[in-house]
């Protein structure tokens, strides 16, 4: 089995006691030069990345002591004069500064996750109150996402204690809630949660204050070690594979006068910090809560986890009436396209924020087809509770696009007086903002502002890094791989052929083959011929004859018209006999199914926050002599992720990045994480080093306006 499947650490950790003696790390210096090593990735928190700087520091000194005893020579301290260090992040309480998302911490959640949406059942069924503690003594992170990712009532950190009097506001909340006729509470505690005095919030207090003061049936679940247990998720995978490459890249590139460095993650991007500045913030913020300054804690935690938090703030704390600001604006929401897991989150998300902004929200039912058809109606606080983890689309969706239907689309912006669009969706969400946007000439009902925020399996709209749905759809795939892998134990040297979903768009079969640890993936953007597959069966026959006992190849489902998945299996299959034998399988609808990934939860609850957020700013600023009129290209906007921002970006402006025909990008992201599948596979292949990660400083990246994910 891959090692990429395999959760924890094959080749073992420990809090070593000794590493912080100076004889301990004397003896560490020697056994590195004895086996000639001068260049170390250490992958680990931030005690093992303190360790490995101070270490760093030492070491001219460490070799002088080592010639002084005799252990090693002179000539072999000249040798080994400089030690490269390399840092990355392995900790699934992403409580190190410097990077968006640690190593394990994806795996975790969906750890917690899986709890919560088993639990919120039970909860439902029997009208129960639920408090979860999470891990993180000194990190809010994992209860906070959580606590967004599965809509709970109420979230406590450590960063952030509650104010005085927290227990009747929470109380007041729970019982507000049951009044709503909602059947479950749930609360969710970092471990290491404290009031303002710094005396530790429990979960037996919580319990306890909610059986005295409300009377409900209040149950704890404390999940421990089983948040680091599991295999790891698709996105782990994929992070770590891309953190490690980055390593060796820093490694590589490494002068005697490199500083020690951490390879990190801002965005959706490899960047290089410096490990001294990434320990010295983190524990800033050791020292910040220790102080009672939160506000300055949280800042400094960066700034995805400081989203985080206001959005958690501004979707989970109903405004009364009176407290709302009233615009007297419309703003509808549609889903348009394929299903996509995390349409629910986004579509809970806009709701909310755009009630909270004082707007009337209106639902619009299967796409622009119930559009037109008047399937229309206002939704409201509670209609959208529990939608977090929902997959597929509440609302309905549909692939129709507008244009056939642009006059009564128009009648019925009209007759409900709708001043805004929100379409979360697919190409043809991108497609039909455009129709949309070509008829303001004629129809001044469609002459307001409007957003699209990408959710497709497939990964394939332009202007976007990442859409709502990518996420669920790899662990899907990867999932089934494992579990088919799996089932040839038993088994010596079987090849599976696996189809994918995707269109034309190879995202799916590329990066789910990197995370399942694919030995080839086909795709329409990288054209094959019949050679090509010749030489990938002849190379996975030498390494079933050598070391591995299964194989495994991917295949987009458009990749080719003539190399069809019954091809290629009969191709590898005729041409491994006496080898291997094969299976095929195709995946199918699967990978739009099921509940959504924390992170398509977390994603498409943020993203649409911020579309909502965009759509209060452009009402105000294009109301006039009381109405709405907007007619300009910065008007219809798709939001997508870019790098390291999520950005507004003009619909008519990524015409010219987009490839119609195919329904794809001219370029995409992830076709530079190819070669790495490749050598991974053992292929003798090079790898693009045009993009890697350059050393940037932690300040400097604070200091830009990004909205990190």
């Amino acid at each position: 089995m891959p090692l990429c499947v395999q959760g924890g650490t094959v080749i073992g950790s420990a809090r070593c006691k000794d590493f912080r003696t100076h004889e301990g790390r004397l003896r560490a210096a020697l056994n590195l030069v004895q086996r000639g090593i001068t260049n170390l990735c250490v992958i680990g928190g931030d005690g093992s990345l303190t360790g490995a700087n101070l270490f760093r520091e030492e070491w001219s000194g460490l070799l002088d002591e080592l010639v002084q005893s005799g252990e090693i020579s002179e000539e072999a301290s000249q040798i080994y004069s400089a030690l490269h260090i390399v840092g990355m992040v392995g900790s699934i309480d992403n409580d190190f500064c410097g990077t968006d998302m640690t190593i394990g911490t994806d795996s975790a959640l969906h750890r917690i996750i899986e709890v919560v949406d088993a639990i919120m059942t039970t909860a439902q069924s029997h009208q129960r109150t639920f408090v979860l503690e999470v891990m993180g003594r000194h990190c809010g992170y994992l209860a906070l996402v959580s606590a967004l990712a599965c809509g709970a009532d109420w979230v406590l950190i450590p960063e952030m204690p509650p104010k005085d009097g927290w227990e009747e506001q929470m109380c007041y909340k729970l019982s507000e809630n049951r009044a709503d006729k909602k059947r479950l509470n749930i609360i969710i505690v970092a471990e290491g949660a404290i009031d303002q005095s710094n005396k530790p919030i429990t979960t037996e207090l919580i319990k306890d204050l909610v059986v005295r003061c409300l009377g409900f049936d209040t149950r704890v679940t404390v999940l421990g070690h089983v948040q680091r247990g599991g295999t790891p998720s698709a996105f782990d995978r994929i992070l770590a594979s891309r953190m490690g490459v980055e390593a060796v890249l820093a490694l590589l590139e490494a002068s005697p006068g490199t500083p020690a460095c951490v390879v990190s993650l801002c965005g959706n991007q490899a960047v290089r910090v410096p490990l001294m500045e990434c320990v010295q913030m983190t524990q800033e913020v050791q020292k910040a809560m220790d102080e009672k300054r939160f506000e300055e804690a949280v800042r400094l935690r960066g700034r995805s986890f400081e989203n985080n938090l206001n959005t958690y703030k501004l979707l989970s704390h109903r405004k009364i009436d009176s407290e709302l600001p009233h615009s007297s604006f419309n703003v509808a929401v549609l889903n348009v396209g394929a299903p996509a897991a995390g349409m629910n989150a986004a579509v809970r998300s806009a709701v909310r924020v755009g009630i909270t902004e004082g707007h009337t929200m209106f639902a619009v039912s299967d796409g622009f087809e119930g559009f037109y058809k008047g399937q229309i109606k206002e939704i409201k606080w509670g209609d959208v509770g529990g939608w977090t983890g929902q997959g597929g689309s509440l609302l309905g969706t549909k692939r129709t696009l507008p244009a056939k239907h642009i006059d009564k689309i128009a009648e019925q912006m009209r007759i409900h007086n709708i001043n805004a669009l929100l379409v979360i969706g697919g190409f043809e969400a991108y497609l039909g903002l455009m129709e949309l946007q070509a008829a303001r000439s004629k129809h001044a009902e469609l002459c307001v502002p409007m957003v699209m925020v990408p959710a497709t399996v497939s990964n394939n709209i332009p202007g976007s890094d990442l859409s709502i749905g990518a996420d669920t759809a790899l662990n899907a795939i990867t999932d089934t791989c494992d579990r088919i892998k799996q089932s040839a134990s038993g088994t010596k040297r079987r090849v599976f052929i696996i189809e994918t979903m995707g269109g034309y768009c190879g995202y799916l079969a590329t990066v789910g083959g990197l995370a399942a640890g694919a030995d080839a993936a086909y795709i329409y953007e990288e054209p094959f011929d019949i050679r090509e597959l010749q030489s990938n069966v002849e190379h996975l026959t030498e390494k079933m004859k050598t070391s591995i006992q299964r194989g495994l190849v991917l295949r987009n489902e458009n990749c080719s018209e003539n190399y069809t998945t019954d091809f290629i299996y009969q191709l590898y299959n005729e041409e491994g006999k006496g080898v291997f034998d094969c299976r095929k399988n195709v995946l199918g609808h699967m990978q739009q199914g099921g509940a959504p990934s924390p992170f398509d939860r977390n994603f498409g609850t943020k993203i649409a926050a911020k579309a909502m957020q965009w759509i209060s700013k452009k009402l105000k600023e294009f109301y006039r002599e009381g109405r709405v009129f907007a007619n300009t290209e910065d008007s219809a906007c798709l939001l997508g992720m870019r790098r390291r921002a999520l950005v507004f970006q003009p619909v008519v402006q990524l015409k010219d990045e987009t490839d119609f025909v195919h329904r794809i990008p001219k370029e995409q992201w992830w076709l530079r994480l190819r070669p790495l599948m490749k050598i991974l596979a053992k292929y003798k292949t090079s790898y693009d080093v045009s993009d890697s990660g350059q050393l940037e400083h932690i300040v400097r990246l604070r200091a830009k306006d990004v909205s990190a994910i």
